[in-house]
């Protein structure tokens, strides 16, 4: 099985400014070299057949996506409308700001299939392409939030998948959501 980091995946997790929120302490190509050769301690279903997410230790001193609100911290919690690329259109996100995370202690990257990566217009040489990571303390996979499954509902032209909405899974989503969220220095 042979592994390549997706454009997408690139641009968020190996941002040119060095953002504290993503990967650290690895670059692309080491962190794509560790994921070919350091065999997953396990191999979670994603959402849809073509998704499915490796569990690895971290390695790096990457730090938790997520934080879980509370009476002590809820003050700290933004929004606003962003986009994750370009031609994507911009929705509302919120995130802490001035909270640091502890260090993750298992990386989860998200992988797609090839078949699946090309009916997204996305080609690789490989069996699989990273689209994602998930940093967590457990390892366990954190829901994927509520905007996310409904930009997957809406279709490949609006930088979805084209998986149909699960109304159990979102519910779920939105119950951890409500509880957490992401940071930002």
């Amino acid at each position: 099985m042979s592994i390549v980091l997706t454009e997408f995946a690139r641009t968020r997790l190996f941002p040119r400014d060095g953002r504290a929120t993503a990967i650290q302490g690895c670059d692309a190509q080491d962190f794509v070299r560790e994921l070919n050769t350091r065999p997953p301690e396990r191999v979670l279903p994603g959402y849809a057949p073509f998704c499915v997410l490796h569990v690895h230790r971290n390695w790096t001193a990457t730090r938790c996506s997520v934080i879980a609100i509370n009476d002590s911290n809820r003050h700290r919690l933004r929004s606003g409308y962003e986009a994750r690329s370009r031609g994507e259109l911009p929705v509302l996100v919120r995130w802490f700001e001035g909270i640091e995370a502890p260090v993750a202690d298992y990386l989860l990257p998200i992988l797609y299939d090839r078949a699946q990566l090309a009916r997204e217009g996305t080609h690789i040489d490989a069996d699989w392409g990273v689209v994602g990571c998930l940093y967590t303390q457990q390892p366990e996979e954190i829901p994927m939030a509520p905007i996310t499954m409904l930009r997957n509902a809406l279709g490949v032209a609006e930088g979805g998948s084209g998986v149909p909405l699960d109304r159990q899974a979102y519910c779920r989503s939105v119950a951890f959501w409500e509880a957490h969220a992401n940071w930002r220095p």
